[in-house]
């Protein structure tokens, strides 16, 4: 990764010297949030006594959440308050649930009595509990979710260039997955050894730090103002088409509305060719335009050609973007499902130290932060020097989608080797097969993520209209919250039409279930190789890996 420039660390406002305040408080708030969805099932199973593929499920339904919760921070952002209100709104927010959360674990009245996992003889959780509970949850998930994605479009808008934005994003995904490193490792381990109430107030204390350096960085940040909804004027080009399907399309430029603003010499362009039945949104018919240049009252009859353009980019997109929703899937399910195997293996590091079973999943995120460090200095050049070319953002997600079904087949394989010990060794609920077993596919999704997340940010960001750039950045967080949703149904579809998974896993066929995300992702690569070869980039002739075009 490129480090800044002399002239770019000299800016009073926005740029590099803006960069330290964003990334601690990315830091911080990914240490809080991580550091207790890392280790959720376990805590559901071990404290409020949660059957196994039930805690799944609802670690499942709180990652979709908290990914969906972008959307409409997005919307707020753009259309209402901005990046910085909705970063320290939410910052607090995030604050309050975890504190909750911690209470949980701090407070007696707050959590079940003890009681052995399996046990026939646990006395039912009052509901109350489950309430605070899931309450605590809930209001820290939207707080966390309400900047995930807002943060790192408020850090892309401290850049002009391309390029700037570009090395920030390698770097934002760097932080993030370090970040998510010692949640997963240092707070789970204080979780699991010395107490969920420690623990706990260490997400509390992070929480904090971060809210704090955000606003102490605030006099270095440029902040854009917001505009109005964006999606208002998308909407608007629906109903304009439809309203005026009847009327013929024009062949001159000055038959369509450009906007009041624009100088009469610039009007030289008229709509795409493609998708041309919304070129009607901004055909000029009778009575649409005042005699100053304004348009009337009838807002929702007309639209001018850079609205219409705006709305045939999204809908070039959308077809890529639908590719990756399984893509999320299959991490949705590894993710969860590694949980329970870990704790159903052995993980002990030899006589004294065992590795926390939420800690497992520490092993994806270490891949993806290496190989995110080593893109700029060695992956990309060596791949220039092979190919002649750089490797564009399209390219890059399609090593993430090819990777990504080859783990499923690692875990696959590596879970019928599980099962056989297990079958060979009935009298144990616990595995004698080392947790490290499940290192390599780990790995391999790492490497994955390395390569299609950070494509995929980069690539919305610069395709997007710039009215609909905030939205760019958490298309990614919707492809993850669908993801999770769909991983909770798949899991939901597989418990009542087979045995695969039983709330024992070691009775099951978890194999199976990953096999069948093999043959999925196949067919969901196949279908995104044809949509990335229709596509043609909109805003960039050819982009070298960190965004910048090819003529800089």
């Amino acid at each position: 990764m490129e480090a800044p420039s002399e002239a770019q660390l000299s800016r009073s406002t926005g740029g590099w010297i803006s960069f330290p305040f964003i990334i601690a408080t990315t830091v911080s708030v990914t240490l809080a949030f991580g550091g207790w969805t890392s280790n959720l099932i376990v805590y559901l199973i071990k404290e409020f006594n949660v059957e196994s593929i039930d805690a799944a499920q609802i670690s499942n339904l709180v990652n979709g959440a908290g990914c969906l919760v972008p959307v409409l921070a997005a919307i707020i952002a753009d259309s209402y308050l901005g990046c910085y209100s909705i970063i320290w709104i939410s910052s607090l927010i995030s604050l309050l649930g975890t504190i909750l959360l911690a209470l949980t674990a701090t407070i007696d009245s707050l959590r079940p009595k003890p009681c052995e996992v399996g046990s026939t003889s646990c006395s039912p959780t009052p509901r109350v509990q489950y309430v605070v509970l899931y309450a605590a949850i809930f209001i820290a998930t939207l707080g966390n979710g309400g900047l995930r994605s807002i943060i790192s479009t408020m850090g892309a808008n401290q850049f002009n260039k391309p390029k700037d934005q570009g090395i920030f994003f390698n770097w934002f995904f760097f932080f993030v997955y370090g970040s998510n490193v010692v949640a997963t490792t240092v707070i789970v381990y204080v979780e699991d050894n010395v107490s969920w109430k420690v623990g706990f107030f260490i997400c509390v204390a992070t929480n904090v730090l971060g809210l704090v350096m955000f606003l102490v960085g605030s006099r270095f940040y440029t902040n854009s103002k917001p505009e109005g909804s964006p999606f208002t004027s998308l909407a608007r080009v629906v109903f304009a088409s439809i309203r005026k399907r009847k009327i013929p399309l024009p062949s001159t430029s000055e038959d369509f509305y450009h906007g009041h603003t624009i100088a009469p010499e610039a009007i030289s362009f008229a709509p795409s060719k493609t998708f041309r039945f919304f070129n009607r949104a901004a055909i000029k018919s009778e009575g649409d335009i005042k005699p100053n240049g304004s348009t009337t009252n009838k807002a929702w009859r007309l639209c001018s050609v850079q609205e219409v353009e705006d709305f045939k980019a999204l809908i070039k997109i959308l077809p890529l973007w639908s590719s990756s929703f399984f893509l999320g899937t299959t991490i949705g399910v590894q993710g969860s499902m590694s949980v329970l195997q870990a704790l159903a293996m052995d993980r002990h590091l030899g006589p004294n130290f065992q590795i926390p079973a939420g800690s497992i999943l520490v092993f994806v995120m270490v891949s993806t932060a290496l190989f995110l460090a080593l893109f700029d200095k060695f992956i990309f050049p060596t791949w220039k020097k092979l190919t002649g070319k750089s490797l564009t953002p399209l390219q890059r997600i399609g090593v993430g989608h090819v990777l990504n079904f080859l783990c499923m087949g690692v875990s696959a394989l590596v879970e019928s080797k599980r099962l056989k010990v297990a079958k060979s060794n009935q009298s144990s609920n616990i595995v004698p097969m080392s947790v490290l077993w499940l290192v390599p596919q780990l790995a391999l999704v790492g490497i994955a993520e390395a390569f299609h997340f950070p494509g995929q940010v980069a690539f919305y960001y610069q395709e997007f209209p710039t009215t609909l750039k905030n939205m760019a950045t958490a298309m990614l967080q919707v492809i993850l919250g669908v993801a999770f949703y769909l991983t909770t149904a798949l899991i939901d579809v597989v418990r009542r039409t087979t045995t695969w998974l039983p709330v024992n896993i070691n009775n099951g066929r978890l194999d199976n279930v990953y096999w069948v995300l093999v043959v999925g992702g196949i067919l969901n690569f196949g279908y995104y190789v044809t949509c990335a070869w229709f596509y043609k980039y909109q805003n960039m002739k050819e982009l070298d890996h960190y965004g910048s075009t090819s003529d800089e």
